[in-house]
């Protein structure tokens, strides 16, 4: 039963041209970058400080696995680069809400240290 359906993993990315290893690895590894520049992004804007550097790592990370996609697939349909587009814009959305949180989170409790 494992071995069919890795057979047929396998032959999803022989088919388009990308190896499902690779493609796996490269989105559960990059966890831990975006993880690591969400709270760098968060430390930057308690502090007041540019943004920019933290939240261009943390889109490449949040986007590696679909460069990786890009990059190497072939004959990808449509329907794929439509549904990841609607992950990518929903993730983004849902990061960008979470981290203003967290921001808004810091300067209270920083306000609050300060107030003490």
């Amino acid at each position: 039963m494992l071995e069919s359906i890795n057979q047929w993993f396998l032959s999803l990315g022989a088919e388009y041209g990308v190896n499902p290893y690779i493609f796996g690895g490269i989105y559960i590894g990059a966890v831990p970058f975006f993880l690591l520049s969400i709270a760098w992004l968060v430390r930057r804007a308690k502090a007041g400080r540019s943004t920019v550097l933290p939240t261009l790592c943390a889109g490449f990370c949040f986007v590696s696995a679909y460069i990786y996609l890009a990059i190497a697939g072939r004959n990808i349909p449509l329907w794929v680069w439509i549904f990841l587009a609607a992950l990518i814009v929903y993730g983004a959305w849902s990061s960008i809400r979470d981290t203003r949180r967290k921001i808004a989170e810091a300067k209270a409790e920083d306000a609050d240290e300060a107030g003490n």
